[in-house]
């Protein structure tokens, strides 16, 4: 399904651009300063943070669109996708204590390992479980059925055509599983680091796949009227 297609300045160029001044970032720009731009309430923790809340925006703009009584499953679906991205989002900035600077209560910092009022680091099950599904599901939705789609698209149901990514997202999804295997080698290596943090760039990515799939998704349910 080719409906709701993005602009190249959104699926191509803006990916490549990012990923062009990072890598100059990288190569140009002293440790303690990469640290700093890497670093809590830095750029790209912004970034990451307006980019889920604007994923989130999308789903609650989209599931209100969708006739729940004939389509169940596709709401549900946006709905889940809307319940993720807020979580997310609330999560990036603590629930707001990265923006109001409030003091964590002393209880809470017993079971957080960044004494920060989230969940994400209280446990892996929390952080890196939803993380990983996250990653999973962009090599499935971003590369495999895309491909699918193209060669043998009698492998997927039909009946979900709607909700399957386009083609054009590959560009992101490739990014983000380029960065991914960046970061395992410079964990592998003890004396090389080719990109400082490259899990936070890797998070810009993955949001950034949700964001404009989410766009698409809004495209083609207000064009079929689900």
């Amino acid at each position: 399904m080719s409906e709701g297609n993005l602009h190249k300045i959104w699926w191509l160029w803006l990916p490549l651009v990012f990923i062009a001044v990072q890598v100059a970032l990288e190569y140009f720009l002293p440790h303690h300063q990469l640290s700093t731009l890497l670093s809590e309430n830095g750029p790209h923790e912004t970034l990451q943070a307006l980019t889920v809340f604007a994923a989130f925006l999308v789903a609650v703009a989209t599931v209100v669109k969708i006739d729940i009584k004939n389509n169940l499953w596709l709401a549900g679906w946006v709905g889940l996708a809307a319940i993720c991205c807020l979580y997310v989002a609330g999560e990036e900035i603590s629930w707001g204590q990265h923006v109001l600077a409030w003091s964590t209560p002393e209880f809470w910092t017993q079971v957080n390992d960044q004494g920060e009022t989230n969940l994400h680091n209280t446990s892996s099950w929390l952080d890196q479980k939803p993380r990983l599904i996250l990653e999973i599901g962009i090599v499935i939705g971003g590369l495999i059925i895309p491909l699918l789609l193209r060669f043998k698209p009698s492998r997927l149901p039909q009946k979900f055509n709607i909700i399957y990514p386009p083609a054009q997202l590959c560009v992101v999804a490739a990014l983000a599983v380029s960065v991914k295997i960046i970061e395992k080698i410079d964990k592998s290596l003890s004396d090389v680091v080719f990109m400082e943090r490259a899990s936070e760039v890797e998070e810009l990515y993955l949001f950034y796949f949700v964001l404009l799939y989410l766009i698409v998704l809004r495209r083609r349910i207000l064009q079929y009227k689900a």
